[in-house]
Formats: C-alpha cells, sequence, structure tokens
C-alpha cells in the first residue's frame, strides 16, 4: 500500500513541477512578442513618429540690412613666431537704424580689434572657438550700439596662419 501512495505523491510532484514550467515559458514568450512588437511600432515610426512630413516653415522678417565689417589683419599676442588673424564680418542691423550704424563702424572695429588683441591664439584653435567668438563679438556690439540696434553678427571671413 505504500507503493502505491508513494507513487501518486511522485506522480503529482512531476505534475506540479510541468504545470508550473508552463506560465513561466508562456511569460517569457509573451515578453518577447511584445518587446519585439514595440520595437517594431517605435522604430518604424508608428508610434512616438513624426506628426507631419513638412517641417513647418519660420517666418523671416524681411526688415534688415548689413553694415560691413572691414577686413581686419591683427597679430596676435603672445606668439613666438608672430601669428595673423584676417578676419571679416556682417553686423545685422535694422533697416531704420543702418545709417546710425554707419556711423559707429570705427567704434565696432575698436571693439573686435580690442577683443582679438586679448584673446589667448589657443582658444582661436578649438573646434568651437567661432561659437564664442561670435557670441562675444555680438555682446560686445550690442553695448557699443544699444540691443535695438543689433540683432546679430556673422562671420564671413576667418583665417589664422
Amino acid at each position: 500500500m505504500t507503493d502505491a501512495t508513494s507513487g501518486d505523491i511522485a506522480t503529482s510532484d512531476s505534475d506540479t513541477k510541468k504545470r508550473s514550467l508552463l506560465p513561466i515559458i508562456l511569460g517569457v514568450v509573451g515578453a518577447l512578442i511584445l518587446g519585439g512588437g514595440g520595437f517594431y511600432a517605435v522604430y518604424s515610426g508608428l508610434v512616438f513618429g513624426p506628426k507631419s512630413a513638412k517641417p513647418p516653415v519660420a517666418s523671416i522678417d524681411m526688415d534688415f540690412a548689413y553694415v560691413p565689417v572691414e577686413n581686419l589683419t591683427i597679430t596676435l599676442a603672445g606668439t613666438s613666431p608672430p601669428r595673423h588673424l584676417r578676419f571679416s564680418g556682417q553686423i545685422e542691423v535694422p533697416t531704420s537704424s543702418q545709417s546710425e550704424m554707419m556711423r559707429l563702424q570705427p567704434r565696432f572695429l575698436d571693439v573686435i580689434n580690442t577683443y582679438f588683441r586679448a584673446i589667448d591664439p589657443q582658444d582661436l584653435l578649438e573646434p568651437a572657438a567661432l561659437i564664442r567668438l561670435r557670441a562675444q563679438i555680438l555682446r560686445r556690439l550690442k553695448i557699443v550700439a544699444g540691443d535695438a540696434h543689433i540683432q546679430d553678427f556673422l562671420i564671413t571671413e576667418f583665417i589664422l596662419n
């Protein structure tokens, strides 16, 4: 009798093990299917994709003029073999203040010249140097002329030898 009861217990243990593995296997397979489907939906753009194919067009204010900054050749300070910088740019101003800004051109040249003489020549060799130079020159030009008179500064020539 003990054999029969012990045989039944052994059979029920193996059935329990088989039943307990089935939900785990189904869960793993389901997770893989859902994960793959989610990846495909995001990767193909079905979910979190762009709303429209055309990017919005920004309106451009056409009420501006450019005041040229003459070509400057500057000897950079602090270098044993003398290094030179050739520089030119354009100052973007409202059309209504173009004549006033043309009168201030000598001051603009002075500010730019003074800034380049004070800067470390090693700073000019960095990849992001042009972005910083543009921002610094724009800030200084706005101090000279006022925020309302200068919209932007464009570097048109920058040669360092």
